[in-house]
């Protein structure tokens, strides 16, 4: 009798299909999509300027990894509002704040995005679980010099590069179909289905990590102020990454991957633009570095920062081209400041842990 699998069992696949189906190219096919596509649009029109705001709606296509399809509806839907919201608001900044006025009107902007962009986070049970995204979406496009007249078209572009890359995220349930109808399954089980969670609003260590993110981005704007640092937002979005979503355990390795990873993603963002390549060639750097991403991310986050740094990077230089050292010396500095910020409300957090440890 012949070896293999029983019959009627479903057939085991090849080891190499069971190595992808491990690296979950779904997730990371469809986010590099999703930024490719409207960039090399933006390319062939010759309006690079507004790559910032298709990115940010591309955005949208890494939520929802793993979640079933009617969850992923749902969450990806609703970090494409995230996101786009995010874009509207800084973009309202840039383009209709008195000068005099912006920077106290773009701290607003950031409270609001830190208290409502977390409890969105928690209730609606997004993944990733962080309100980082819309904090870099606000203060990038607020830091995009925006004549008035092109408001309406900026923020357009983000919510169809938005509802684009949900497109995307949903035609996976068209994929799997086709696959299993002819008896493969070339991705990962989906398995997480999870309820909405009104009970985030009220929730006491949802709160305090809205305090925390709000410290750190206060300590890290006023001491970006003080320095006059250049491209202040990435500080603030290093701070609000060293700060674990509610729950997690209080650790500063995070922190530390943030600033080793990112020290080798300037290097390499350093290789790629020193020869100062043709725009199409960066819009295949962005699209293979996001694919690089979504791989790396959930296994080690410093590896996934030496190809996040050149994303963000060579996002920032395609939309506003301009020397390449002072950018990438402005992304270190702002890194390690954002970085420190982070782990002085961690170790306060952890303090705190050890004190209620005490006392029960």
């Amino acid at each position: 009798m012949s070896g293999g699998a029983p019959s009627g069992a479903a057939p085991t696949p090849e080891p190499w299909l069971q190595r992808v189906r491990a690296l979950d190219v779904e997730v990371a096919f469809r986010a590099a999509l999703a930024a490719v596509l409207p960039l090399a649009i933006l390319v062939s029109l010759g309006r690079t300027d507004w790559s910032a705001y298709a990115a940010f709606g591309a955005m949208t296509a890494i939520f929802g990894r793993g979640e079933v399809y009617r969850m992923r509806a749902r969450t990806v839907g609703v970090a494409g509002l995230g996101l786009v919201a995010s874009v509207a608001a800084g973009t309202a900044i840039a383009a209709f704040a008195a000068p005099a006025a912006a920077e106290a009107i773009g701290a607003l902007g950031l409270a609001v995005v830190l208290v409502g962009g977390t409890l969105l986070v928690q209730v609606f049970r997004l993944g990733p679980p962080t309100t980082l995204f819309f904090v870099f979406g606000l203060m990038v496009t607020a830091a995009v010099p925006t004549p008035a007249d092109e408001y309406g078209i900026r923020v357009g572009l983000a919510a169809t590069s938005a509802v684009f890359a949900w497109l995307l995220s949903m035609s996976g349930w068209v994929l799997r179909r086709a696959a299993a109808a002819r008896g493969i399954r070339p991705f990962k089980d989906l398995a997480r289905d999870l309820a909405v969670r009104p009970a985030a609003l009220v929730d006491g260590r949802v709160w305090i990590q809205i305090a925390q993110l709000c410290a750190a981005s206060a300590i890290v704007w006023v001491v970006a102020d003080l320095l006059d640092l250049g491209h202040p937002y990435w500080a603030l979005v290093s701070a609000v990454a060293a700060i674990p979503p509610p729950g997690a355990a209080h650790t500063i390795s995070r922190a530390w991957h943030r600033v080793i990873g990112t020290v080798g993603g300037v290097v390499i963002t350093f290789l790629l633009l020193w020869p100062d390549p043709p725009v199409q060639v960066l819009v295949l750097v962005i699209g293979l570095a996001q694919f690089g991403a979504e791989i790396l991310v959930g296994r080690h986050y410093g590896a996934a920062l030496l190809v996040i740094t050149p994303l963000a990077l060579v996002v920032s230089h395609l939309g506003n081209p301009g020397p390449v050292e002072p950018l990438l010396v402005d992304r270190l500095v702002d890194t390690v400041l954002g970085a420190a910020a982070g782990v002085l409300l961690v170790l306060a957090a952890m303090g705190l842990d050890r004190v209620r440890a005490r006392r029960a």
